[in-house]
C-alpha cells in the first residue's frame, strides 16, 4: 500500500492539480440536472469546509515541518503583510475616491466603501492552493496564504463590525460572522505554529518518519486537487449568462445601472488595476533582483486571484449582497484561467 501511494502522489502534485478545475465543473453540472442546484450548492459549501479544516492545515503543516525557518522566510512574511495591507489600503483609496465621484449620500457611501474594501479579500486557500503544488514556491505560498486567512477571517470582520458600531454610534461590536470562521485563522496556524516547533527542536521532517510520512504527505496532496476541484464545482452554467456578461462590460444598461456600475468597478480594481499596479513594483524589484522569482510569482498571482466567495459570510456586517455575489462570481469565471495560465508561465520561469 505505501509503494502504491508513492506512485500516486507525483500525479497529484504540482501542474498536474490543474485539471480538477476542469473535472469539477464539468461533474458538477452534470449532476445539477439530476439533483436540485440549491442542494447540491450546500453540500459542496460543507465540503468546502471539510477541505478548509482536514485538509488545508495538514498541507501546511507539511509544508512547514520540511522547511528550516530562516531569515528569507521571515522577511517574506513581513513582505506578505505589506502586500496584503497595500491590497486593502489601494481599495479603500479607490473607493473614497468613487464615492466622491459618485456624490453618494452617507449610508450608501459606507455601504459601498464596506463592499469595495471587502471585496479586495481573495481566494487564497482554494484557487491559491494551486501555487502550493509547485516546489520552488510551497513556502512563500503557505506564508502568504496564513496571513491572507488572519485577514479574512479576522481583521476584515472586526474592522466591518467596527464600522457598523459608529454608524449605530453605540461601541458594541456586532461579530456575525460564523463562529466556525472566526475560530479558523487561529486553528490554521496552529499548525503552522506546531510544524515550525517541531521542525526547530527535532529536526524531523515528513521524510524521516518512515510510512507515516508517506501518509502525511498522500494526505497532505489530496488537498490541492480537492480545493480545485471545488473551486470548478463552484462555476454554474447559469452564470454563464451573456446579457449580465454585457451589462458587466458596460455595453448594455438597464435599471439597475448603480449596481452594475459597482460590480464593474469592482471588477475593475480586483482585475486589473491591482495586479497591474503590484506587477509594476515588484516587476521592477525582480528587475533589480532586489526580489528572487517566487516571490515575485506568488504575490502577483495573489493579486490576480479571484474574489472569496467567503465574503458571503461578511454581508450580514452591511455589504451590498447583490454587488459582492456578482462580483464573486465574475471574478471567479474570469480570473481562474487567468490564474492557471500565469502558474503555467511562471512555473517554468520563476520557480
Amino acid at each position: 500500500m505505501i509503494d502504491a501511494l508513492k506512485c500516486i502522489i507525483p500525479y497529484i502534485s504540482g501542474l498536474y492539480t490543474l485539471p480538477w478545475i476542469l473535472v469539477g465543473f464539468v461533474v458538477t453540472n452534470s449532476l445539477s440536472f439530476i439533483v436540485d442546484p440549491d442542494r447540491l450548492d450546500l453540500v459542496m459549501k460543507r465540503i468546502g469546509l471539510i477541505i478548509l479544516y482536514c485538509f488545508v492545515p495538514i498541507l501546511i503543516f507539511r509544508i512547514f515541518l520540511d522547511t528550516v525557518m530562516g531569515i528569507s522566510e521571515v522577511r517574506f512574511l513581513l513582505l506578505s503583510i505589506l502586500c496584503i495591507a497595500m491590497m486593502y489600503l489601494l481599495a479603500w483609496l479607490y473607493a473614497r475616491y468613487q464615492i466622491r465621484r459618485q456624490n453618494l449620500d452617507p449610508d450608501r457611501a459606507a455601504l459601498y466603501l464596506k463592499t469595495m474594501v471587502t471585496n479586495q479579500g481573495r481566494s487564497s486557500a482554494f484557487v491559491g492552493g494551486a501555487m502550493l503544488a509547485i516546489p520552488g514556491w510551497t513556502v512563500d505560498a503557505a506564508i502568504f496564504m496564513a496571513m491572507v486567512g488572519i485577514m479574512l477571517f479576522a481583521v476584515i470582520p472586526y474592522i466591518l463590525a467596527h464600522m457598523s458600531s459608529n454608524k449605530r454610534k453605540t461601541p458594541e461590536l456586532k461579530m456575525v460572522l460564523p463562529w466556525f470562521l472566526r475560530f479558523y485563522p487561529w486553528f490554521f496556524i496552529s499548525f503552522v505554529a506546531a510544524a515550525i516547533i517541531m521542525q526547530k527542536t527535532t529536526g524531523i521532517k515528513s521524510s524521516d518518519l518512515g510510512n507515516f510520512g508517506v501518509i502525511l504527505r498522500f494526505y497532505a496532496a489530496l488537498t490541492i486537487p480537492a480545493a480545485l476541484y471545488y473551486v470548478g464545482s463552484g462555476i454554474h452554467l447559469r452564470d454563464l449568462n451573456l446579457t449580465e456578461l454585457r451589462k458587466l462590460l458596460g455595453l448594455t444598461i438597464d435599471s439597475g445601472t448603480e449596481h452594475w456600475d459597482w460590480v464593474r468597478q469592482i471588477f475593475r480594481l480586483t482585475t486589473l488595476y491591482t495586479p497591474l499596479l503590484f506587477a509594476i513594483i515588484f516587476g521592477i524589484l525582480l528587475y533589480l533582483r532586489l526580489i528572487p522569482g517566487a516571490w515575485f510569482a506568488v504575490i502577483i498571482l495573489n493579486t490576480v486571484l479571484p474574489i472569496t466567495g467567503t465574503n458571503m459570510f461578511l454581508v450580514p456586517y452591511g455589504l451590498d449582497k447583490r454587488a459582492t455575489a456578482h462580483s464573486v462570481t465574475w471574478s471567479t469565471i474570469v480570473n481562474v484561467p487567468i490564474v492557471v495560465i500565469l502558474i503555467e508561465v511562471f512555473s517554468r520561469f520563476l520557480s
